[in-house]
């Protein structure tokens, strides 16, 4: 029986995924940190409470995160950290992604345990395993656009100095 590259688990290709999830998680808990604190500060001021405070930076940061990945889905065909770590997202017919698909394979960022699931279920299920569940759905895939982190070849060495044979 042969099995085609897409029934293989590339665990080289979600390790890549990871770094550039977490370059761009880094990226987004910035701005989620600042608006977390004002609507924090501003609920302490104006004397309101709820029980919800603590759930508030997730959804935040979830938010922004859905947001910032389908616009530069979009715009660039990835995000930073795509883009950093080489990958480019795209139609499984290599077209660009339009937003309505880009939304449907960002949604389950909107909480890390949905992300999680989404890509479990993407690797345990029948597919191409470059893809998540919602990319499958969406008929989106991530793929290698260019090497990442290209090492530079060694400078070649020079020969040691041939010694002069010892006069006769």
């Amino acid at each position: 029986m042969t099995t085609s590259s897409n029934e293989q688990i590339d665990f080289g290709h979600w390790v890549i995924r990871l770094v550039a999830l977490i370059i761009d998680g880094i990226i987004i808990a910035i701005p989620a940190f600042i608006i977390y604190f004002i609507l924090i500060f501003a609920a302490l001021f104006s004397g309101a409470f709820f029980l919800g405070i603590g759930i508030l930076f997730s959804f935040i940061w979830g938010l922004l995160l859905v947001l910032y990945f389908v616009i530069l889905d979009v715009a660039w065909g990835g995000t930073i950290g795509k883009r950093v770590m080489g990958l480019q997202v795209q139609m499984v017919n290599g077209g660009k992604v339009t937003y309505g698909k880009a939304f449907i394979r960002n949604i389950s960022k909107i909480f890390w345990l949905f992300l999680l699931i989404d890509w479990l279920i993407g690797i345990a299920t029948p597919g191409d395993k470059r893809q998540k569940f919602t990319d499958r759905y969406a008929g989106t895939v991530v793929v290698q656009a260019k090497q990442v982190m290209q090492m530079a070849p060694a400078p070649a060495q020079a020969p040691p100095p041939s010694q002069a044979p010892p006069p006769s």
